[in-house]
């Protein structure tokens, strides 16, 4: 079988960094689209940060999204239009920092659209800042010599955190620095945008990436740190499935 780009996609160039998994998501995401037959019925928010660079390259409906309020923005539309298929895609620093109310809030109340949380530990476009879910010991920009958890905290959870509401239909963690991985993430999201389609609530996914960039490293050498570093303390799994304790 001849593989094809997915519809969901400009033929432009990726401007994302080289090595960076942003581009991988996106495709996948684009994919899975495809796939469900949802192209003219996909809704893509898209918030401040690496994110923003998919208004270039994703090929249909696109709502932009101040910093952080990408769960409220999917909210409206979704509720006002019911039958499209919404997902917002949302880095660590915009999701966990200054969008975590409205996280939270979306999650809590059920809303029916998808979170994709796109987790690489950093503020990758502002300029490698730490995130929320820096890793502790992990160098950033405003953390030179690592981060300290008793200045600055642990890095969060954020799959664990939202599991533990009572609305989500379905929450889980996916690293993409492996084929089994990527596989495992695309039949995840899949999964969601079924759930979501067939108006079960809310679904979250979230993507363990890399930041060659802001990390300082080889895209070669994020793929031992996520191994090592990354995996251990986010650890891949689904951590919630409504639909599969009901059974």
């Amino acid at each position: 079988m001849e593989y094809k780009r997915p519809s969901c996609l400009k033929s432009t160039p990726s401007g994302f960094c080289p090595g960076c998994m942003h581009s991988l998501a996106t495709k996948i995401i684009a994919e899975v689209v495809d796939e469900l037959g949802q192209q003219e019925n996909c809704v893509h928010v898209v918030p401040v940060g690496c994110s923003t660079l998919n208004m270039l390259y994703w090929n249909g409906d696109m709502v932009g999204a101040a910093h952080g309020r990408a769960p409220a923005v999917a909210t409206g539309f979704k509720r006002t239009n019911p039958d499209r298929l919404v997902f917002a895609y949302q880095g660590d620093g915009d999701l966990a920092a200054i969008g975590l109310a409205e996280i939270m809030g979306a999650a809590n109340r059920g809303e029916n659209f998808t979170v994709i949380f796109a987790n690489n530990q950093t503020y990758g476009m502002t300029g490698g800042q730490m995130a929320p879910t820096t890793l502790i010991g992990q160098k950033t920009t405003t953390t030179p010599y690592g981060r300290d958890p008793k200045e600055t905290g642990y890095p969060m959870k954020m799959c664990e955190i939202i599991s533990t509401l009572e609305a989500p239909v379905f929450v889980a963690r996916y690293a993409l620095n492996s084929p089994k991985g990527i596989s495992d993430a695309k039949k995840g999201i899949k999964k969601a945008f079924e759930l979501q389609l067939s108006g079960k609530g809310f679904t979250f996914i979230e993507l363990l990436m890399n930041c060659p960039t802001n990390w300082g490293m080889t895209p070669l050498q994020t793929l031992d740190y996520m191994n090592t570093n990354t995996i251990p303390y986010f650890v891949p799994g689904v951590y919630k499935d409504k639909e599969a304790q009901e059974k």
